[in-house]
């Protein structure tokens, strides 16, 4: 099957160029392709994972994908889907930032002689001179064509208006994509529906200048059901980066999937077959949540190892009780179909305190907050006054009601917040 049939199934494509001439491109073996990452933060984020997963399809199709991180770039900021202009970050910043996302972009894709590169567009962007730049590149762009790409009108029309540091973006976007042609044979660039306008004016530069023909796919905004954006919760971006978002945390973001969006979610974010993921439009009650198990399982899996995944769903389990797991259901999920005897809450996001503090007594609303479950007192008073706190499975009566030593089982205490958000604490001596 041609990579881009895989792709279109699982629900990757939102626009393309040139379809028939692509699907030939594709069509032969080990071609390259390229998808550009913001240096902006040293960890990606579940928004980030359609493109990655697309790059790691793109490889299990016995292509060549490339990682293009923006450290030439990153130091003007792409105005793509922005009101505002970006802050300028050093680079030392990026520097860092980048080595942060190749860790995590390994956990997807294999780099190697061969398998997938990881290209740093400063590499040249940074040694260019600005009149041969504008003499040789510069002269290939109309303004009034690039004002109209959609990236730029809406910050023409904003109310901060679109800096020029930011109107050469589009020009160098498309000098990248002609420089991975030249260097590297990558005539495919990918990326979010807003980077079309980008994709294109890239693809005009290559004809131009190579005169070869290269081409473009985008990716649809995702959305849940609701109409939130994906990775968005009330504790901010789910990050890829294990100390950022703990891997029991990102399973239970996917746990926590609603219904309609499990079966788009099994596709865009798992390899399963399409062929079990299909009968997920059949599942309702316990089936659906079941479901919603594999995908959480999967997803981490895929971004954290097996042994951080098994750890997710065994703590997981006990909380709120084993799925039904039949060896019928997703046959091609290495998901555990029963709970190992040992315990593995281990991966309950956990902390230890020194068993003075609730010799003396502390209050709720300071607990709560000191473990992270509220990232302010104002948050953590209306949550526990409203009668959404728990301590041992015991709900708090008041913001400042004292936790002590009385609320101590099996040496520990297990805060709840909400419906499901956990914490463990383990008391210590102070020695």
């Amino acid at each position: 099957m041609n990579v881009l049939d895989v792709l279109q199934e699982r629900g990757f494509v939102e626009d393309l160029t040139h379809e028939e001439a692509l699907r030939k491109y594709l069509d032969e073996e080990n071609k390259s392709c390229y998808i550009g990452f913001d240096p902006t933060a040293a960890s990606l984020h579940v928004g980030s994972l359609v493109p990655i997963m697309s790059l790691a399809h793109m490889q299990k199709n016995g292509h060549c994908p490339i990682a293009l991180v923006g450290g030439g770039t990153g130091l003007i900021g792409d105005p793509s889907g922005k009101t505002e202009m970006r802050k300028v970050i050093s680079q030392e910043e990026i520097d860092e930032n980048k080595n942060g996302i190749k860790h995590q972009l390994a956990r997807f894709i294999q780099f190697g002689e061969g398998r997938a590169k990881l290209l740093d567009n400063g590499d040249w962007l940074n040694q260019l001179e600005y009149i041969p730049f504008l003499r040789d590149i510069g002269r290939h762009f109309s303004v009034n064509r690039m004002i109209k790409a959609e990236s730029y009108k809406m910050r023409l029309e904003a109310e901060e208006g679109l800096s020029f540091i930011e109107f050469n973006y589009m020009i160098l976007q498309a000098y990248d994509f002609m420089k991975l042609g030249q260097t590297h044979g990558c005539f495919l660039q990918m990326g979010g529906s807003d980077q079309w306008g980008n994709i294109v004016a890239g693809i005009d530069l290559v004809r131009r200048t190579l005169g070869k023909s290269a081409f473009g796919i985008t990716f649809p905004l995702i959305t849940t059901s609701s109409g939130i954006k994906m990775g968005k919760t009330h504790k901010g971006a789910v990050w890829l980066d294990p100390e950022k978002t703990s891997p029991y945390e990102y399973y239970q973001f996917w746990v926590n999937t609603e219904d309609a969006d499990v079966e788009k979610f099994l596709a865009l974010f798992t390899f399963l077959p399409m062929d079990e993921i299909r009968h997920v439009k059949e599942f309702h009650g316990a089936q659906l949540n079941s479901a919603k198990a594999v995908l959480a399982f999967e997803a981490t899996r895929i971004a954290h190892g097996v042994t951080e995944a098994k750890k997710a769903f065994t703590a997981s389990a006990e909380m709120f009780g084993l799925p039904e797991l039949p060896e019928s259901l997703f046959p091609s999920s290495t998901i555990p179909r029963t709970l190992g005897k040992e315990s593995q809450n281990s991966s309950i996001p956990t902390t230890a305190l020194d068993s003075s503090i609730f010799e003396q007594g502390i209050k709720a609303v300071d607990l709560f907050v000191q473990t992270g479950l509220f990232k302010s007192k104002g948050e953590a008073r209306r949550l526990l006054n409203q009668g959404g706190g728990y301590v041992n499975g015991n709900r708090v009566a008041a913001f400042d009601e004292t936790v002590s030593l009385d609320s101590v089982e099996d040496g520990g205490l297990l805060l709840r917040a909400g419906k499901k958000r956990y914490h463990k604490i383990i008391l210590e001596k102070e020695q």
